[in-house]
């Protein structure tokens, strides 16, 4: 395998598209060239576990991101659901407490398949006036620490958090705790609706684990030239030998 054609293990695609056909063609021109294919709520409610199966037909590893939030017993129910399907990564809410994320950790364990749970703290489209509105008080960074901390004691594998608390997680939370970040975006990039956002360098310099990464690459003009300015600013990241 040459260089070039190694997958970018650190980055998880966001296949978010109300049309079949473009999800497919997602799945073959992606699901070898990235760590994961991320099924979210918008292909999963629309056709449910058929997306899982074709992300995996192409041969990806799928993160299935529901943000799973909802009594323990039914949060645990959807858990060994997620596992029977084969994902690798399945996302819960943190904010959902102490009971419902032990409750999924041992849904987890029991199923035996190795799905890893993500808790999921702060939204990257929150900010502090944001959780204020929620009766939420506080930076986000306090809030997110806060929740990880839940998560870990409860038996979770690690976080969804923004990549600006990336540092402060992984200062408190070292590996092989997972630190997973979304609002990512090249140094030119559009935000879109996301506010607290990072290049994919800053984001892995601060200790996150896995990238999440959706329009940047699939509404990219040439999806070739967008995966090739990642890898290279994830190579720029990477630490010298």
């Amino acid at each position: 395998m040459n260089p070039q054609d190694r997958p970018i293990e650190q980055l998880a695609v966001a296949l978010d598209t109300p049309e079949w056909p473009t999800f497919e063609h997602w799945c073959d021109r992606l699901a070898r060239r990235v760590g994961f294919l991320k099924v979210g709520l918008e292909s999963y409610v629309r056709w449910g576990p058929r997306a899982v199966a074709r992300a995996q037909e192409a041969g990806g590893r799928v993160f299935l991101d529901l943000k799973l939030h909802d009594i323990p017993n039914t949060v645990a129910g959807a858990v060994a659901s997620a596992s029977d399907l084969g994902a690798e990564l399945l996302t819960i809410h943190a904010g959902g407490g102490p009971a419902m994320l032990a409750a999924a950790a041992e849904a987890a364990e029991r199923a035996g398949s190795g799905l890893q749970l993500l808790a999921v703290t702060v939204l990257t489209h929150l900010d502090a006036a944001e959780l204020a509105a929620l009766g939420l008080p506080g930076a986000p960074t306090e809030r997110a620490l806060a929740w990880a901390r839940l998560a870990r004691d409860a038996g979770c594998a690690g976080v969804v958090s923004s990549p600006l608390e990336a540092a402060a997680l992984r200062a408190t939370l070292p590996r092989p705790f997972r630190i997973v970040t979304p609002g990512i975006r090249l140094p030119e990039g559009d935000r879109g609706d996301q506010r607290r956002v990072a290049t994919p360098g800053a984001a892995l310099a601060a200790g996150a684990d896995l990238l999440v990464v959706g329009r940047p690459l699939t509404r990219a003009a040439n999806l070739d030239d967008a995966l090739a300015a990642f890898s290279r600013e994830i190579e720029a990241a990477a630490p010298r030998t």
